[in-house]
């Protein structure tokens, strides 16, 4: 499984956040994210980029996760309901954002 370099990625984010109006501030994370959904029940494997005190971002290679679904998680910090708030598709993987909803 291939994902995309995180510190790459944070390059990326710190020219967007410019533009960005975070609600929280994020710091870096790592370690494995389990993502459960649908039916029949589907899951996607990835790995922690980083995290807020309402949600976090991972890279997984998996383009199949929509915006606006919630999911169930579980990551080294937390686990729980989330929803999907946005993808990034890029020839490396993908990377998704999710709000804990609880």
């Amino acid at each position: 499984m291939k994902y995309p370099n995180p510190a790459a990625s944070l390059v990326a984010q710190e020219s967007v956040l410019e533009h960005e109006q975070r609600r929280e501030p994020r710091r870096p994370a790592e370690g494995p994210v389990v993502i459960r959904f649908g039916e029949p029940a589907q899951q996607i494997y990835g790995h922690l980029v980083d995290v807020s005190n309402r949600g976090f971002r991972f890279a997984h290679d998996c383009a199949t996760l929509e915006t606006g679904q919630t999911v169930e998680f579980s990551h080294p910090e937390a686990a729980g309901k989330a929803k999907v708030v946005w993808n990034r598709i890029a020839e490396s993987g993908v990377e998704s954002g999710l709000l804990i909803l609880n």
